[in-house]
């Protein structure tokens, strides 16, 4: 799967960007303070080394009583840019984060609806708008217009001509200018979120700063196909 600029003059190095990844690891730690658990111990959950280590170690965390606040981005571009988006974005991917870390969902459609049902920033869904749904896509259709999380972002898509979604077989899904709407559902259909390396990323691991707690989780999206 890729995203290819309809605009010749477009295509680049950063076109393989897309060959599988949407949105890679690179700079993309969110920071959360650990709440109401001790920090005496905290050693024994750093030393889970099982290959779904940084999910068991959120599972323990949350079966002893622990709360993760989502405090920022590590990277300020990276915070800045999904600010420009929707000043509400951080805090969205925050949830989105903590219910992949500590849920069997994946899925980017899933994930969404599982924050819709919990509505954690407090929306007014009494008219039964879907901020979340909405948000995400935009934040979607940036990234894969070219949003990166260490170029500051100014709101502007690299060509007004639009990009393709093609298949590996060649067949073209959609196209951003002439499908906008298929193009943003079908990124929200055809993504999932996956655990980056944690050594390569520096994440996954609980750490003390000025006596408190707090741990690192990464982002990172890709196409289901």
């Amino acid at each position: 799967m890729k995203l290819i600029s309809c605009n010749p003059e477009y295509h680049s190095q950063y076109d393989l960007k897309y060959q599988g990844f949407l949105l890679n690891s690179s700079e993309t730690n969110f920071i959360f303070r650990v709440k109401n658990l001790s920090s005496n111990n905290f050693q024994q959950i750093n030393h889970i080394v099982t290959p779904q280590k940084v999910k068991e170690r959120i599972k323990i965390i949350l079966n002893r009583g622990g709360i993760l606040e989502f405090v920022k981005t590590e990277n300020r571009i990276f915070c800045n840019n999904l600010v420009l988006s929707d000043s509400l974005l951080p805090n969205i991917f925050g949830e989105i984060l903590l219910k992949f870390y500590s849920s069997s969902y994946s899925k980017m459609i899933d994930l969404v609806n599982e924050i819709k049902k919990a509505n954690p920033l407090n929306y007014d869904l009494s008219d039964n708008h879907d901020f979340y749904t909405y948000k995400v896509k935009r934040f979607l259709t940036d990234i894969a217009l070219r949003m990166f999380p260490l170029k500051i972002w100014e709101g502007n898509y690299d060509a007004d001509d639009g990009y393709l979604i093609v298949k590996d077989d060649g067949k073209i899904i959609c196209s951003h200018i002439y499908h906008k709407h298929l193009f943003e559902n079908y990124l929200l259909n055809n993504t999932k979120l996956e655990t980056a390396s944690t050594s390569r990323h520096n994440f996954g691991k609980l750490y003390k700063e000025n006596g408190e707690l707090f741990i690192k989780l990464n982002l990172q999206i890709r196409f289901i196909n």
